[in-house]
């Protein structure tokens, strides 16, 4: 097996022919927005996951096959700080009672989707932004922030 040179190097004199990186042919391929199906679903249950999961009332795995690496990272340590913050404070997870309201689209670009759901608390309303992208013909969330 030879092994391939770093991207953007030249191969190595005498060496065996280099080919193109799998990536481009077996990675993930971006989907137009007519290959997609309805986002609203989606968003809706995706935030209510993410609210569950910071709560401590879900686990983080059960959302990686709908967010990208970077994602999962960004709310892990988001997990881990609210874990903490609840050890300190002496609370056990709890599942929270809240209810999704609206959800506000943007199209950005044709496959890309933005959005803020609107969650609501008892004591308050939080806003979940969350950015779509669609890959092999499903939607993965690339980013997601809440407020």
């Amino acid at each position: 097996m030879t092994a391939r040179p770093a991207a953007g190097r030249a191969p190595m004199r005498g060496a065996a022919p280099q080919f193109l990186d799998d990536d481009e042919f077996f990675g993930r391929q971006p989907a137009r927005r007519s290959e997609l199906p309805d986002p609203e679903p989606l968003l809706r249950s995706l935030t209510h996951c993410v609210i569950e999961v910071l709560a401590g009332a879900r686990d983080l795995d059960q959302l990686a096959r709908w967010v990208t690496d970077d994602v999962y990272r960004n709310l892990s340590k988001r997990v881990v700080l609210a874990a903490r913050a609840r050890r300190v404070k002496g609370q056990a997870p709890q599942r929270p009672a809240f209810t999704v309201g609206t959800v506000h689209l943007c199209e950005p670009a044709d496959g890309v989707l933005e959005a803020v759901v609107m969650v609501h608390q008892k004591a308050r309303a939080r806003a979940v932004a969350i950015r779509l992208e669609g890959m092999d013909q499903r939607w993965r969330a690339s980013a997601i922030s809440v407020l």
